[in-house]
């Protein structure tokens, strides 16, 4: 489409339309944010019919632009865009907005809505996204060249988002690597909820992004024009030195006569009288909702599918390149290289290396790489010089991280990898949550599992945390015996459709003859049993082999549980018998499994790591009294 041949009056007419769609939508619904949306209007008109290179005919056009909207609480703005430039939704979805499995949840969600890339709504996450899907088009351009992948990634997000500590951390990791093909578009409307932004937010974002080696473009009072924002968007895509960010000022609300600027205009539902009086400045039926001018809607359908052609002749796909899944000589290479004991964390980065080589993933760790078994031996460090490097470096960032993986995840095409210890999950934790609403396909290897962290002391004993990640739906938990089992938890987070997480010990584990790699993919079994059981216990981890311990001088059944959410059912349980959980975490939860309980319900302490599991109970004495109360 050649905009010089686009009418100006048909493109504020358009314009006008969103803007009455982010207030008809909100209205019925009787809630939403209208405001953002009807400021944003322009932005979004010259994002989706100037700019973007995109199919609403084929949405999953693997060289697509990818659009994030990251101030997900717009989502209107977005729903919007995607009926009118013909991605699939109705006008009755628009009028279901915000309603019961409506297809225009009250912040976008990806998977449920045609057209929406990520889920987005906690602010800071969406830009976070936005990096990782950067540098997972810069990974794939330079691995598999440009005609199968040559794209961008544009992200709105508020002034909330930049706040956000999530946006700091990632800005930064953003600007160390150069990212070239993201562009951020900042609507700096200076509106809160609680007020005026300079009520909590005084600092300078062109100069902060700009120390953060981004290219910051300005436009100041221009949110109306959009031959300048046109024009904005096309000096950052030229610029493929640094990621960009796109400073626009907005007027929330615009063009309200009464709420214009107001804190008002951002969540509260406007009355009819105030939709009339926005209709009418704009020149719409006031008495009419939902009203679509058909010159618009046949515009808009247009701009939906200029790249239809170039869509259509694409057959790649990235799945298609993510290499060999094959675990089947892991096995092999752990008695190898191993030995008799050996932590699981090592024997997962034993894992890592037989398949990061023939795999397409990303792996790397917050500062932690080397002690969390997610440094590769290729060493091959993704960097500006080196785009298809596999080992990413996060630095002492956390959150970003969680999000960034999401973002590659997401994008498709590879695998991330991230660990840290896993008391510092906390720091992840809206990531994770995210990973399991959306299924990204993301790997998390959490390690100094438990109080054996030892002289660390409880800052970085980990009590709560597993038991917290089991607490999230759509998250699979896996908490290995040993090597075999870590075999284990490695095929099934490979396979697995959604977010794993690994949870690994610090400490050197004896190989138990009787674990088993396909058994442990069941997330229960049992390892040892009795003619005469007088008794279960039930662990995972490192509590296991404790257990095969006790059994070796008594009568009773030992059952291995490295996952909750793969066992089912845990026929091998016998509630006529008296049982016992055993882990070095809280006992919550364990219930449903056992009568009884050792464990951990307080934090730790600073000494050797065996000595502060025995001190704080998780011995053979315990268990012996656990059985005999």
């Amino acid at each position: 489409m050649n905009v010089n041949d686009v009418d100006p009056q048909l493109e504020a007419l358009a314009i006008n339309t969103i803007r009455c769609i982010a207030m008809d939508a909100p209205h019925k619904a009787k809630s939403g944010h209208q405001g953002t949306a009807m400021a944003l209007a322009p932005l979004a008109h010259v994002l989706f019919t100037r700019v973007m290179r995109y199919s609403a005919k084929y949405p999953d056009w693997a060289n697509r632009d990818r659009f994030i909207l990251s101030a997900g609480h717009a989502s209107i703005l977005q729903y919007a865009m995607l009926y009118l430039t013909g991605f699939g939704l109705t006008i009755d979805d628009l009028r279901d907005f915000r309603q019961w499995d409506s297809l225009t949840p009250g912040h976008p969600e990806v998977g449920h809505t045609t057209g929406v890339e990520v889920t987005t709504g906690p602010l800071g996450q969406g830009f976070a996204n936005a990096v990782g899907m950067a540098i997972s088009e810069r990974w794939m351009r330079e691995q598999y060249g440009t005609e199968k992948i040559d794209h961008r990634i544009y992200a709105i997000c508020g002034d909330g988002d930049l706040s956000e500590g999530i946006s700091h951390e990632a800005a930064s990791l953003a600007g160390q690597q150069k990212l070239g093909r993201l562009i951020c578009i900042y609507d700096d409307n200076h509106i809160t909820i609680d007020g005026p932004t300079e009520l909590s937010l005084k600092d300078n974002a062109a100069k902060r992004f700009e120390a953060y080696g981004w290219h910051v473009i300005d436009i100041g009072e221009s949110g109306e024009d959009l031959d300048a924002i046109e024009a904005a968007l096309q000096r950052a895509r030229e610029n493929e030195d640094a990621p960009s960010l796109v400073i626009i000022r907005t007027h929330i609300g615009y063009p309200s006569p009464t709420l214009v600027d107001s804190p008002s205009a951002h969540g509260y539902a406007f009355k009819d009288s105030e939709i009339a009086d926005a209709k009418n400045v704009m020149g719409f039926p006031s008495d009419e909702p939902f009203f679509i001018p058909e010159e618009v809607l046949g515009f808009y359908q247009a701009a939906g599918g200029r790249y239809d052609g170039e869509a259509a002749g694409s057959v790649w796909t990235p799945e298609s390149e993510l290499g060999n899944w094959n675990l089947n000589e892991i096995q092999n290479q752990y008695e190898s290289q191993v030995g008799d004991t050996v932590a699981t964390r090592v024997a997962s980065g034993v894992c890592l290396n037989e398949i990061s080589s023939n795999l397409a993933v990303i792996a790397g760790g917050a500062d932690l790489t080397g002690n969390t078994g997610t440094a590769l031996k290729e060493n091959s460090i993704l960097s500006p010089e080196n785009p298809a490097g596999k080992q990413l470096f996060y630095g002492v960032r956390e959150h970003a991280m969680g999000a960034i993986m999401n973002g590659i995840a997401l994008h498709g095409g590879i695998v991330p990898i991230g660990g840290t210890f896993l008391v510092f999950s906390d720091y992840m934790r809206p990531a994770i949550r995210l990973a399991a609403l959306t299924q990204a396909k993301v790997i998390y290897s959490f390690t100094h599992d438990s109080v054996g962290v030892g002289e660390d002391g409880p800052t970085h004993q980990p009590i709560e945390q597993i038991m917290s990640l089991r607490a999230i739906p759509g998250l699979t938990v896996i908490r290995p015996a040993d090597a075999k089992e870590t075999v284990a938890a490695w095929i099934t987070a490979l396979q697995n459709d959604g977010p794993t997480a690994l949870i690994l010990s610090r400490q050197n584990l004896p190989i138990l003859e009787e674990t088993n790699v396909e058994m442990a993919q069941k997330g229960s079994y049992t390892i040892k049993d009795h003619s005469s059981p007088e008794a279960t216990l039930i662990a995972t981890g490192s509590e296991v082999s404790l257990c095969m311990q006790y059994a070796a001088d008594n009568p009773v059944r030992v059952i291995s549980m490295p996952s909750w959410e793969l066992s089912s059912s845990s026929p091998s349980i016998d509630d006529s018998l008296p049982s016992v959980s055993v882990e070095a975490g809280i006992t919550m939860g364990w219930a449903q499994y056992a009568s009884k309980h050792v464990g951990i319900d307080r934090f730790g302490s600073s000494a050797p790591g065996n000595e502060v599991m025995h001190n704080l109970g998780i011995n053979l004495q315990s268990i012996k009294e656990a059985l005999t109360e």
